[in-house]
């Protein structure tokens, strides 16, 4: 096989300098929902949302996030949508829950050390098949999160011995 009879297609957002590459460019101009939006400038035309992206009406968001129908809700991925520190907050919080440092909803703690185990192996078979694709941000809180539960998790067995 040579060289000549494949290609590689890099699908990465940002160039290994941190830099947004060319194809993601219109997501910079779009401003952020909160932030004050710049005067139009007359002689560039808005851009057109992207054909895959359901048009989002302005106003105000329904004040429960179950009240919300998903139409309404952001995509994933996208600027105000989940993500992949949502996620490894979201297992790390079960983590927590599971290695009784976070009450539940009755006050009372709760102590189950194989489920806190599974946890904490989901996270690390996250980090290895997230390897190579995670910004410099999202390692290492991944591995800061890492960390810490693995240390609260060794000390809550040495507690429970």
């Amino acid at each position: 096989m040579t060289d000549s009879e494949f290609k590689v297609n890099d699908k990465r957002m940002f160039t290994a300098d941190g830099r947004l590459r060319e194809e993601f460019k219109h997501l910079e101009d779009t401003p952020a929902p909160d932030a004050e939006a710049p005067a139009p400038d007359a002689e560039a035309p808005a851009p057109a949302p992207a054909p895959s992206e359901p048009a989002r009406e302005s106003g105000p968001r329904p004040e429960s996030p179950a009240a919300a129908s998903a139409a309404e809700r952001p995509p994933p991925g996208s600027p105000g949508g989940a993500g992949f520190l949502d996620l490894v907050g979201l297992l790390a919080q079960h983590t927590a829950v599971y290695l009784g440092d976070a009450a539940l909803p009755d006050g009372r703690p709760m102590l189950d050390l194989g489920a806190a185990q599974m946890h904490i192996d989901l996270l690390d078979a996250l980090r290895d098949k997230t390897a190579g694709n995670l910004t410099a941000e999202e390692g290492a809180f991944l591995e800061d999160v890492l960390y810490r539960l693995r240390l609260a998790y060794v000390e809550k067995c040495r507690s429970e011995a």
